[in-house]
């Protein structure tokens, strides 16, 4: 970030968004404070933060409400969380959605690590939310862990030329044409700590997927990066994601901050 009035010139340190942070959940109780001025301290300027269920309501609201215009709250009903009554629960979303501004549908999607009793509820969860997307003209924010062609196809079906769906493919793990299909869906690749795992297989990915395409998330408390992994996640670990990502596309680190930066701020404005 560069600055300048008639008398000197600033280089400002590059800021980042962590589109993707449960910091309102139990993990965090005993020093939410600390770990959102440790967040500000290495130049995060934004933490979005998707709702999960009706019980994660109060806590992210209330986090919201404390940190105005730091913190953001997204709505929307987390695929893990359709069961039999998952009606109930969209209603709620629904209510709440009718009450106030939201940043975002989210955190939406759909699920076939844990279980695949309710997949016919959560297709139909999706198709429902991507309505209220493209009637409240919001962003999505899409899990899809273990079901990421089935929700490219899902998406596929609801997108219309005259409303759009737009967003985000949280915690992308997938492969180069899967990632391609995204793109070419106008959604973006939400890139967080498995791109510093051994294995993630990101490296295969990223060096060939353009900067303009590339949103920054944590998933705090889930996915810690490396060094930290199998310990809580907190934003001010985006850094390391960064840091990883400037390494595999052999750029530098305040181009992978400015950039995909920008993506969000796109995404996400009102």
């Amino acid at each position: 970030m560069f600055i300048k009035n008639s008398n000197f010139a600033v280089n400002l340190p590059e800021t980042m968004i962590d589109t993707h942070a449960h910091l309102y959940l139990e993990e965090f109780s005993k020093d939410q404070p600390e770990v959102i001025a440790k967040a500000q301290d290495i130049g995060v300027e934004k933490i979005y933060l998707p709702n999960i269920d009706s019980r994660s309501i109060e806590a992210m609201l209330e986090l919201e409400f404390r940190y105005p215009d730091f913190c953001v709250a997204t709505m929307g009903l987390h695929p893990c969380s359709v069961k039999k009554d998952f009606e109930k629960e969209l209603y709620i979303v629904e209510e709440w959605l009718g009450k106030r501004k939201f940043a975002a549908i989210g955190e939406m999607g759909t699920d076939l690590y844990w279980d695949k009793t309710f997949w016919q509820e959560q297709q139909e969860a999706f198709k429902i939310q991507a309505e209220w997307a493209k009637k409240y003209e919001l962003p999505l924010i899409i899990h899809c862990r273990n079901s990421i062609d089935e929700t490219i196809s899902l998406l596929e079906n609801l997108q219309e030329n005259e409303r759009p769906l737009k967003g985000i493919f949280h915690c992308f793990t997938g492969n180069l044409e899967q990632a391609q299909k995204i793109i070419d869906l106008g959604f973006y690749l939400g890139i967080g700590g498995v791109v510093t795992f051994k294995n993630g297989g990101l490296d295969k990915v990223l060096p060939h997927i353009d900067l303009e395409h590339l949103v920054l998330e944590t998933d705090s408390p889930y996915l810690a990066p490396v060094p930290h992994r199998g310990k809580r996640n907190e934003s001010s670990y985006l850094l390391l994601i960064a840091q990883k990502i400037a390494e595999m596309k052999s750029v530098s680190l305040d181009e992978i901050k400015s950039k995909t930066t920008q993506n969000a701020q796109k995404i996400f404005a009102f």
